[in-house]
């Protein structure tokens, strides 16, 4: 067996036994599967040669501080939603410097579709900034308010790419967090935790094989 299918196979593992255990409510399971998973991606892109290139670097890098997110958010104050929330945003600065390294051969046109994806997002969210200011307060609003600007831009990069595995992997993972933010602080969504992990692993894997298969 390879070991690039190995790793995949370990992924996907990790990933649906995440899966599984936020259906059942098997906390314990899903707080090994969650950070897990992210480690199996990380040895995933590392077995298709992320460490050779620059552009292979970044995308490690970004896959890292998922993974600090990923471990943050398992916390559930508002200290550890801000360090997941600040960990997420780096994440997808180096996302952002990763996609450029690869080139924006798409150029504006795809972009295009990037942005379209995070304004209907944010048409469905249109409540998430107003809620969060209201019962949290100014100071969380705006890093949510910053947040959603970097990952426009991340989006509007990824789609800028011309990959469309890359633009697929960006617009999954602008639906994931608007349902994690729906979720957490408009209203309780049946199986909304359950559709962000989906959509969030989903993103990883495409953005990962959009920027390392050729």
């Amino acid at each position: 067996m390879s070991l690039v299918l190995l790793c995949g196979l370990l992924a996907a593992a990790a990933g649906l036994t995440n899966w599984w255990a936020i259906i059942v409510g098997r906390k314990p399971v899903e707080r090994a599967a969650k950070p897990l998973t992210m480690v199996a991606l990380g040895a995933l892109a590392l077995s298709l040669g992320a460490g050779d290139t620059s552009t292979g670097r970044w995308l490690l890098l970004a896959l890292v501080l998922c993974l600090i997110g990923d471990v943050a958010l398992l916390g559930e104050s508002t200290g550890h939603f801000l360090a997941g929330l600040t960990a997420f945003l780096l994440g997808h600065l180096a996302y952002v410097a990763c996609f450029v390294a690869l080139g924006l051969r798409g150029g504006w046109p795809w972009a295009l579709i990037g942005l379209g994806v995070v304004a209907i997002s944010l048409a469905f969210g249109r409540r998430i900034l107003p809620t969060v200011a209201r019962t949290e307060g100014a100071t969380l609003a705006a890093a949510v308010a910053a947040y959603m600007l970097v990952i426009a831009a991340m989006a509007a990069t990824g789609w800028a790419t011309g990959r469309a595995l890359i633009g697929l992997g960006v617009s999954s993972f602008v639906v994931s967090d608007t349902v994690l933010a729906i979720n957490k602080f408009v209203a309780p969504l049946r199986r909304g935790q359950l559709l962000v992990m989906v959509t969030y692993h989903l993103a990883q894997v495409l953005i990962v094989l959009g920027v390392l298969l050729h």
